[in-house]
């Protein structure tokens, strides 16, 4: 019985996806059409020209199943107005964006992308 319930215990945690601690993401500025990679630390803000993205949570399939990447992320735009003074931030999205289907949950943005790439610990 113990062998049972050991060998259902490993299963389950090996069947689970793994959460992780930093994300990869990849953003491209539409206007000079550079992309880059960065790396964002789970609830703490990272700027990608005049978005403020917040990574919430990370999810990464184990390498035995289908490759996937899940991210959910909060991202905020802080426009510049005239006068070369930041407009208090808006909301622009919040959901989960997945690596294997980018345009699912797409950040719209006039000026910005963003994708997920990675998670890592």
């Amino acid at each position: 019985m113990k062998r049972v319930l050991l060998a259902l215990a490993l299963s389950f945690a090996v069947a689970t996806p793994a959460f992780a601690q930093t994300v990869v993401l990849r953003g491209l500025d539409k206007v000079t059409g550079h992309a880059r990679d960065f790396n964002a630390a789970i609830d703490r803000p990272v700027r990608f020209g005049t978005l403020e993205v917040i990574a919430r949570s990370c999810t990464k399939h184990a390498p035995e199943e289908t490759p996937e990447v899940a991210v959910y992320l909060e991202v905020f735009d802080h426009p510049t107005t005239t006068q070369g003074q930041q407009a208090t931030r808006v909301p622009i999205f919040h959901g989960w964006i997945f690596a294997s289907s980018p345009g699912l949950n797409a950040i719209e943005h006039p000026n910005y992308d963003i994708w997920a790439v990675d998670c890592r610990d």
